[in-house]
């Protein structure tokens, strides 16, 4: 898990399609079917939590893991 600097998420892992997302609030989630570019992007964006808002939330199948 890579840390990240947000408010709202606390680190973030991808494996072969699979995005990982922790949240401060102790949720885990796992997103599916999200390519490299969009990990890549996330971990490079100046704001991850607006990222995430913008280009994942709601835009890929997910599910609770924690």
């Amino acid at each position: 898990m890579i840390a990240l600097n947000s408010s709202n998420l606390a680190g973030a892992d991808y494996w072969g399609g699979t995005l990982v997302i922790a949240f401060h609030s102790g949720g885990v989630y796992e997103y599916y079917g999200v390519p490299y570019s969009i990990f890549a992007s996330l971990l490079s964006a100046g704001s991850h939590g607006k990222f995430f808002h913008a280009h994942i939330r709601n835009h890929y199948r997910y599910r609770r893991i924690h």
